[in-house]
């Protein structure tokens, strides 16, 4: 049998989370057991998504979750393996998912609940019984000693300690910023970890692609149906998978843009703020691009609500610049 066997030069996930903490002399490593429990589970998720079918973990379960939308059977079974692995770290104070009302409360700052971490436990979910990549998004704040707990996390994203993805497709890769930089991470399956394969990523320019749902047109505003008009008569091409890790991921790595904008059914957007949009923001910004809803920098917005909604537009700058010239 054929292995992905790791290069002797290559790090691992919790290696290089290590080093970079060293660079800093008030870390105190707290942060390396969030990421080495987000690292466990998404390796469990993508086992059950590589398995999915065989186990017959496909499809709805005929529940509707707080976003209004029908749950797949594995939204629940992610959703439980994250609580489960993010639960049993003693410096995690709050658990807020897209799939949960409210956000769980395990320990107060004075008990060393010093972290919040948000997450979309599976998001394209309903794409899984067509094979289509899907993912997990999850974001990292501090804890306040203010306010309840929904009010501790109610931050501005740029305020995030640290956010990432890990998009199962045709391989596992995870892909993480913590403020200083954007770094990639693949699976072996052969060794059981998480191995470096690029660091400092940088989202290109010069690409005119975009990424969006046009089945929507009707439903957009006059500015976007304008950049739609103005990217077809200068030789755009359109990428659109519906799963946004997927998009997204393909954005970051060839440039481009990707926009969920505001439709006449939904002005406020439809992407969660807390769980999609403010990770991925950050996630581009450190990679040099941009990521705005209604003009305005997506990690300014002061957030009123743990599932706010909202637009967004993310990708490459002179892509981004592009669209707003059309838009604001």
């Amino acid at each position: 049998m054929d292995h992905c066997l790791a290069q002797d030069n290559l790090e691992s996930l919790q290696s290089h989370i290590l080093a970079e903490e060293q660079k800093f002399p008030g870390a105190t490593g707290e942060f390396t057991w969030i990421i080495s429990a987000i690292s466990l589970a998404t390796k469990a998720i993508g086992n059950k998504v590589r398995c999915a079918r065989i186990q017959d973990v496909i499809g709805e379960i005929g529940n509707v979750n707080v976003q209004g939308e029908m749950q797949q059977k594995l939204d629940i079974i992610s959703n439980e393996i994250i609580m489960h692995c993010l639960g049993n770290r003693d410096n995690v104070g709050v658990l807020a998912s897209e799939e949960n009302k409210t956000p769980i409360l395990l320990r107060r700052r004075a008990e060393g609940g010093r972290y919040a971490v948000l997450f979309d436990p599976l998001d394209g979910s309903s794409n899984l019984d067509v094979s289509v990549g899907v993912g997990t998004i999850f974001s990292v704040l501090r804890l306040s000693d203010d306010g309840s707990r929904e009010e501790a996390i109610l931050q501005e994203g740029a305020n995030q300690v640290a956010a990432g993805y890990v998009l199962y497709g045709s391989s596992t890769v995870l892909v993480l910023t913590t403020g200083n930089g954007v770094d990639m991470f693949v699976l072996d399956q052969a060794i059981g970890s998480f191995v470096l394969v690029a660091r400092n990523l940088k989202i290109p320019e010069g690409n005119k692609t975009y990424s969006i749902n046009e089945a929507y047109t009707t439903r957009f505003s006059d500015g976007i149906r304008g950049y739609l008009d103005w990217a077809h008569q200068n030789g755009y091409s359109s990428r659109y998978i519906g799963s946004m890790v997927a998009d997204v991921h393909r954005t970051l790595l060839k440039g481009g843009a990707f926009l969920y904008p505001p439709t006449t059914d939904k002005p406020d957007g439809k992407l969660r703020l807390m769980y999609e949009a403010n990770p991925m923001g950050m996630i581009i910004e450190q990679a040099g691009g941009a990521a705005v809803a209604k003009g305005n920098r997506i990690l300014d917005i002061v957030p009123d609500g743990l599932h706010q909604r909202t637009s967004v537009i993310l990708g490459s700058k002179d892509q981004v610049d592009a669209i707003l010239k059309h838009t604001t």
